[in-house]
């Protein structure tokens, strides 16, 4: 039990300095992390953790460099995979990463066609089984539902796991960690409705209710990936208050705890330190670097 808890901990160890949360806490206050983690090392078993994300890419072209993975991407995938393979060094069985690609869940609110966020979890795949392999295993809406229509997918999805409106709205009206969420989705719903015809003021009203659906069906997808892996260790890219069930962290160095690689691009600045910031921020810094034909990263001048 002793070797049992130091290997744990250990483990933590690894995460702690990634995390994205919302405040300070010793390694002490992650007790529903160790105790998952305690339960793989007694058995003898890889680690496994879930993350819910790699979605697609935002339709703001101010953000993004185009619509399928690139550089901010294949970094993060590389950073999980060194962290697997850290884990393998003092847990000999070693630790498996599910992305559980979420891009089919909300396509229609954060307004990105399914075709798109098909072509994204394609490339996705493939720069999976070029980089980390066996690091790695994907979950989507499709090993739920099938191949049947997406929008059926999300109907059912929505009829069986979604929490009820009113719930999501009390959350965000006592919870400070809900109200954060809130305000960060919907800040990104209305910075990405680059085709919306309408005044501001209408926008910022369909962006709210917008939130609460995309906070909805985020909780659904969270409870299919709970049935689906319910004893893995879960991760978020969201930040997470110490104590939570999830462990927020953070993929990639970013001015701020909600920018992701979906959300960004990636600038190579001239000391080797990867950042992911806006794309309109980030050309006013450097040069579009292009691979295999297509844009990729930015490198500073």
């Amino acid at each position: 039990m002793l070797a049992t808890t130091s290997v744990a901990e250990d483990v933590l160890a690894l995460l702690l300095p990634h995390r994205r949360g919302t405040d300070d806490a010793p390694p002490s206050a992650f007790t529903r992390q160790l105790d998952r983690l305690h339960a793989f090392i007694d058995a003898g078993e890889p680690i496994v953790f879930t993350l819910p994300g790699f979605p697609c890419k935002s339709p703001n072209p101010a953000k993004v460099l185009g619509r399928l993975p690139d550089a901010g991407e294949r970094l993060a995938l590389r950073f999980l995979g060194r962290l697997c393979a850290r884990i393998a060094r003092i847990h000999a069985p070693g630790a498996r990463m599910v992305i559980c690609s979420d891009g089919h869940v909300f396509g229609d609110l954060i307004g990105v066609p399914d075709k798109h966020i098909d072509d994204y979890a394609a490339e996705l795949r493939a720069l999976i089984g070029a980089e980390e392999p066996d690091s790695f295993a994907t979950f989507d809406l499709r090993d739920v539902l099938g191949d049947t229509t997406c929008d059926d997918k999300r109907r059912r999805i929505e009829a069986e796991y979604t929490p009820a409106l009113e719930m999501v709205r009390a959350e965000v009206r006592r919870d400070e960690q809900a109200l954060r969420l809130y305000r960060g989705i919907t800040r990104f719903l209305f910075e990405d409705a680059v085709d919306f015809g309408g005044s501001r003021s209408s926008l910022q009203r369909r962006c709210r209710q917008r939130a609460y659906e995309v906070i909805r069906r985020s909780a659904a997808w969270g409870r299919v990936v709970e049935r689906r892996y319910p004893d893995a260790v879960r991760l978020s890219i969201h930040p997470q208050p110490a104590g939570s069930p999830k462990f927020g962290i953070r993929l990639l160095s970013a001015p701020d705890v909600w920018t992701t690689p979906w959300h960004s691009c990636a600038v190579r600045h001239r000391d080797g330190r990867i950042e992911l910031l806006p794309r309109a921020r980030a050309e006013l810094l450097g040069d579009v670097v292009f691979r295999d034909g297509r844009p990729d990263h930015i490198v500073a001048r």
